[in-house]
């Protein structure tokens, strides 16, 4: 059987002409994803010229051995849980921004909110906004332990600014890490351009295996000024876990900083840390806090936060008020309706399905995560083999309609339906049967 899945790295999947993708139901008007996308070739020829993104960055999904691109570089439009390619076709999104979309995209409530601010002017600084003193009460109201919030533009800075703080109110520099914490020297995953000097001062630990975190407090003893992490990565969080990580960090004089950029505002309203029964000393926030307006959070306790009366860490643009505006309503719209309700129904349905797809066609995966942001784990031995399975999963569920990342957790919204589900569950069930037939 490895033989036969190797050649599903290779395969012609995406290649041929697109079959019908629409599932048996009355009035279903879904557009299937064709096998060229003319427009976005030319599109990414001529911006590899100029643009270093298009130039230095892979696709999600490589092209085909024709040199077609066979997953969506660029997009028209975006509404609700659609996403538009430039050939006008439609997909079922659940890639959402790597998340920040929770409501469904451009959703109006919060389109409304943030032309209300723009209209009165956006780029205010030194001056500060009400909706920065509205925004940080709210956010103190729902995260737990929460006394005090400092608002920025991406996940990266407010990572970074806890990173400062934490240091700041312990006095010292080392910092242990788990997950993908952002782009900044001290958290940046390849070391092309970032000192040695830099690099020392952060460590790294084995999320499942404790005894690599007391083993890093026990050979830098009295230097590490907090552990920062992701609640958990692609599956669930093993009970009682981020207390044990918590209570160790504390017996060595440390703060336990929560990284929520993914987690706050899609588990629920206040985050992992309420789901998982923890409070962090300090938390990060950005991406579903704002229906994927740019904003981020530092939010904890206040005689940490009050650190930043010692240090400078500010840009023009973190007091924009209409991202605020953006994460006030789409908060509240959270708080008061059943938004959050809906999203685990539908994630809960998205994974039983794809988990009875999987069962039918045999194929080595398993459904993991949470409802609201799942994942298919391809599970054959072989490395090589397994990552040519999920990009080839990918790449035929795009052709069907459906966006699914290869490589990354996908994320339900508010906006999908019972229909969409039905609709995304067709398409996994052709780019499984293919990698079936390859396999067989």
């Amino acid at each position: 059987m490895t033989a036969a899945y190797e050649a599903v790295a290779s395969s012609r999947l995406a290649q041929d002409p697109p079959m019908d993708s629409a599932p048996p139901g009355p009035g279903r008007r879904f557009t299937a994803a064709g096998a060229g996308m003319a427009l976005d070739d030319r599109w990414h020829a001529q911006s590899a010229r100029t643009d270093a993104r298009a130039a230095t960055r892979g696709d999600v999904i490589g092209p085909c051995a024709s040199g077609q691109t066979r997953y969506p570089r660029y997009f028209s439009r975006a509404a609700g849980p659609y996403l538009w390619d430039l050939d006008g076709r439609r997909y079922v999104d659940f890639n959402l921004g790597y998340g920040p979309v929770v409501l469904g995209h451009a959703d109006e409530r919060v389109t409304e909110a943030v032309l209300a601010e723009l209209r009165n002017g956006n780029c205010i600084a030194p001056l500060w906004s009400r909706r920065q003193s509205e925004l940080t009460d709210l956010l103190t109201s729902v995260v737990p332990g929460a006394e005090m919030a400092y608002l920025l533009k991406t996940g990266s800075d407010a990572t970074s600014t806890a990173v400062r703080l934490s240091r700041i109110f312990t006095g010292r520099d080392k910092v242990i890490r788990w997950g993908y914490n952002g782009w900044h020297d001290w958290a940046a995953g390849i070391p092309a351009g970032i000192p040695q000097a830099t690099r020392v001062d952060t460590l790294l630990f084995d999320y499942r295996n404790l005894s690599t975190l007391r083993d890093a407090f026990a050979r830098h003893p009295g230097q590490v000024a907090c552990v920062l992490m992701m609640p958990f990565g692609d599956e669930t969080a093993p009970e009682g876990h981020l207390q044990k990580i918590r209570d160790i960090a504390h017996e060595h004089g440390a703060l336990f900083v929560l990284d929520e950029m993914r987690s706050g505002f899609r588990l629920g309203l206040s985050g992992a840390q309420g789901l998982l029964g923890v409070q962090a000393d300090v938390s990060t926030f950005s991406k579903a806090m704002a229906n994927g307006h740019p904003i981020s959070a530092v939010v904890g306790r206040a005689d940490v936060l009050s650190c930043l009366a010692r240090t400078r860490i500010s840009s023009t643009f973190y007091a924009d008020p209409a991202p605020m505006a953006a994460a006030l309503a789409t908060i509240r719209i959270l708080r008061d309706t059943d938004a959050l309700e809906r999203i685990w129904e539908v994630g809960s349905a998205f994974q039983d399905g794809l988990s009875a797809l999987v069962d039918r066609h045999r194929v080595p995966a398993r459904v993991v995560g949470y409802a609201p942001m799942p994942f298919l784990q391809f599970t054959h031995p072989d490395p090589i083999v397994r990552e040519g399975m999920s990009t080839a999963f990918a790449a035929g569920a795009a052709r069907h309609g459906v966006l699914l990342h290869p490589g990354h957790q996908w994320f339900l919204s508010a906006a999908h339906t019972r229909e969409d589900i039905e609709f995304a569950l067709h398409g996994c069930d052709q780019a499984l049967a293919v990698l079936t037939t390859q396999a067989a």
